[in-house]
């Protein structure tokens, strides 16, 4: 068997091992938390489940780069086959559904935020028919604030994490719970560098009455609808919730421009070490741990 091949299938099955118990994570928030910090709670939390994969994949490749290519192993073929099918295919229905979130024409939402690196907001011409010139700018500060942080990535990311967690249901909730935290992060963004709550709410609620005219095949707000951008409005059951919080004086103590705690070089600095170190235990230890787990003769 190719090299590569196996670490592949060894990546799937342990990592999907990994997914599948991790899956189960509360998927509570914490109460009474500011608006920063619960956003930042429920990414950690849709994250989670795949942190493990990260040094695991680093220590498997290191000792991957110790075996002879191809590796000779006596395991039958039907019980590789039988122990990688399963996760194979999660891993394969997740990435399809990636992939068509990257292929696919944005489909019909009002005004969102699109594009991975180079984020730019789409506004339905339709739709700014319908809005007086406040509630176009409120909705413009709220997608630029998207924009601004990438959201579009993040979303895309934290929905391919959550597919490859199919089929339990608190990896869903996990999302729709960040999903929610991220539009009230982004509204108190906008508010905070001069946009009127009223007027965001306005142009929220304007939204919804727009896709509610929309047929139902260009509609965006179905449940499990594969993301690859970011919207002005949630999931109708979060609705009431926002408005009233845009409708709810500002927090005290908040920032004119709200700041994550790391960045992502930050955060790429703090994984670089211990991906390391584990890729260099792997081709250590790797061959005395693994050759008795898959009776593989080198």
């Amino acid at each position: 068997m190719e090299r590569e091949t196996l670490l592949t299938m060894l990546l799937m099955i342990f990592g999907g091992c990994a997914l599948q118990v991790l899956a189960h994570w509360p998927a509570q928030l914490p109460v009474g938390a500011d608006t920063e910090t619960l956003e930042q709670v429920a990414w950690f939390k849709v994250c989670l489940p795949a942190l493990p994969m990260l040094p695991f994949g680093a220590w498997l490749a290191g000792w991957a780069l110790t075996q002879p290519d191809p590796v000779r192993t006596p395991l039958d073929p039907f019980v590789v086959v039988a122990l990688w099918l399963p996760f194979g295919l999660l891993f394969l229905r997740a990435l399809l559904r990636a992939g068509w979130a990257l292929v696919r024409e944005p489909p019909e939402c009002g005004v969102s935020t699109v594009g991975f690196m180079t984020p730019r907001v789409l506004f339905s011409p339709f739709l700014a028919r319908r809005l007086d010139e406040p509630l176009i700018r409120a909705a413009l500060a709220h997608e630029r604030a998207h924009g601004r942080h990438r959201d579009p990535l993040r979303i895309w990311v934290a929905q391919l994490i959550t597919d490859l967690q199919w089929p339990w249901p608190q990896a869903r909730r996990r999302l729709e719970n960040w999903l929610e935290a991220l539009e009230w992060l982004r509204d108190e963004e906008a508010r905070r560098s001069g946009t009127d709550g009223s007027d965001l709410a306005a142009a929220v609620l304007a939204s919804v009455r727009f896709l509610g005219a929309l047929p139902a095949r260009e509609r965006t707000l179905m449940p499990g609808t594969q993301l690859a951008h970011a919207r002005l409005i949630g999931d109708g059951e979060s609705l009431q919730r926002r408005v009233e919080r845009l409708l709810a004086p500002l927090p005290r103590g908040g920032r004119a421009v709200v700041r994550r705690m790391l960045g992502i070089p930050g955060r790429a600095a703090l994984w670089l070490p211990l991906l390391t170190v584990m890729l260099a235990l792997g081709v250590l230890l790797g061959a005395a741990a693994m050759g008795p787990l898959l009776g593989l003769t080198v």
